[in-house]
């Protein structure tokens, strides 16, 4: 299935993702720009280790591109796409004290309530080594909106409180 591509990007949705790359380089973030169903998507990456984590390295990844409208479809393939692509970045041995979190978002004019009720939902798992975040982001008139899933999970919780900073800094 391939993105609601009709239509340019609003300049609200650009402006974002502007932004969303200023804070990822701002935060130390290698940002790179690759290609998802013929769209550009900001993408940023970043590795940490705290004490508390007992030496794990934790992988952030974030990736952001701009659609017209966000549906269930086009988000659920986008998220699919940026673990998969978060996967083949990844350094060290997975599971081997080396854990992936990804924040896929689909930013927007419009998100349907269904795509939003998605995203809340619950993380995303691959292949148990990756910790998927879906958001949406909807940039209408005065305010931007964002949803993700905020709640724990079993496979890599220590790294919620951490996650959920960083999305709340690159996500406002």
């Amino acid at each position: 299935m391939t993105p609601h591509t009709s239509g340019p990007v609003p300049d609200a949705a650009a402006a974002y993702l502007a932004a969303l790359e200023e804070r990822l380089t701002a935060d130390g973030c290698t940002v790179t720009r690759p290609r998802w169903n013929g769209l550009t998507v900001v993408s940023g990456s970043r590795a940490d280790r705290k004490v508390r984590w007992f030496g794990t390295k934790a992988e952030l990844f974030v990736f952001a591109t701009a659609v017209p409208e966000v549906d269930v479809a086009t988000l659920s393939e986008f998220t699919a796409w940026a673990m998969g692509y978060a996967k083949g970045l990844r350094g060290g041995i997975p599971g081997a004290r080396n854990a992936a979190l990804v924040l896929p978002a689909l930013v927007g004019a419009r998100v349907r309530p269904e795509a939003e009720r998605w995203a809340a939902q619950d993380a995303r798992i691959l292949d148990t080594t990756l910790v998927g975040r879906p958001l949406t982001v909807e940039t209408a008139p005065n305010a931007v909106r964002t949803t993700m899933y905020r709640g724990r999970v079993v496979w890599g919780g220590m790294f919620t409180g951490h996650v959920l900073e960083k999305a709340t800094l690159y996500f406002p």
